[in-house]
């Protein structure tokens, strides 16, 4: 069995005309998955929304003042391709806590896929960037480590952008390792290999367009696994976006449905129990067979 944590409401979070991160996504996620051949393996949970304490443990109560004050105000942007309509703090709040759900689930008994909007990796202390309002996996983790009492939280962002604010928020923090795998140069522009943490927790891996699954699976199964498993993690959490899928418009990856799968497996033998938690990801069709392929691995 997997925890799939979603709800309606998350359509309910604007982000722009014709933008990419749009309501659609969680709907061919959902849709996928319930038609799928493990549909009955699927356990469907209803998230809770944080707590403004929960967000105050990785931004600050004025950046938090502020989307709240934009969305009261009927919308705006936060950044230049970052949007927040009059609903979208709300959302946000659902979105964060939806992961936190997810960090309950996933220690208590089993994996958990978090299908929530908007996305929150980029998103740092004091800002929001790229479609991201609330850093939902700093969020997921500062909570298991201060109300969980979890010593050693593994991250592994393999959204094809480099999750900056994920980084930043919790490069200090000695009971996080964070990995990411991300196609370079490209948006934010961070994420280099000297960037490696107080406590050499951080290990960026950087690669050009036109990675393909070869050059990247050998990536993650030579220095991944190996920076994970000697950490010994008692809770793995995924910033699971697919935009380093083939098909994906806003990224240059060459990545296979089959990859993620593949890749989530790995991730299992370190750990049995993992949250995975959707970032980006823009083609409806590889989005939810991606999502559904990962499930099955799980499953």
């Amino acid at each position: 069995m997997i925890s799939i944590i979603t709800n309606n409401r998350f359509l309910l979070h604007d982000s722009g005309f014709g933008h990419p991160e749009r309501s659609e996504r969680i709907i061919a996620c959902v849709n996928v998955l319930k038609s799928s051949d493990i549909s009955s393996r699927l356990s469907w949970i209803i998230p809770r929304s944080a707590e403004i304490s929960d967000i105050q443990r990785v931004h600050s109560s004025q950046y938090i003042q502020k989307v709240k004050e934009t969305c009261e105000l009927g919308g705006g942007y936060l950044d230049q391709d970052t949007y927040a309509g009059k609903d979208s703090y709300e959302i946000a709040l659902l979105s964060s806590g939806a992961w936190l759900v997810g960090v309950d689930e996933v220690l208590v008994d089993q994996s958990a896929f978090v299908i929530s909007r908007p996305p929150g990796h980029h998103a740092e202390y004091n800002k929001a960037m790229g479609f991201c309002l609330f850093n939902n996996c700093a969020v997921a983790t500062s909570y298991a480590i201060e109300e969980k009492n979890i010593d050693r939280v593994a991250i592994f962002d393999w959204d094809v952008h480099h999750g900056n604010g994920t980084q930043q928020i919790l490069e200090n923090e000695k009971r996080v390792r964070y990995c990411s795998i991300h196609q370079s140069p490209h948006y934010p522009g961070t994420g280099t290999t000297n960037e490696t943490g107080k406590y050499n927790n951080i290990l960026n891996i950087p690669l050009p367009a036109g990675t393909g699954s070869e050059e990247y699976l050998s990536a993650f199964f030579d220095k991944v696994i190996p920076f994970l498993c000697d950490f010994n993690p008692q809770l793995i959490i995924v910033s699971a976006g697919f935009d380093a899928h083939k098909d994906d418009p806003l990224s240059e990856f060459k990545l296979k449905t089959e990859d993620f799968g593949e890749m989530a497996k790995a991730l299992l033998s370190i750990n049995p129990h993992i949250l995975f938690g959707l970032e980006g990801g823009y083609d409806l069709t590889a989005l939810a067979e991606s999502v559904l392929e990962v499930c099955k691995a799980v499953v």
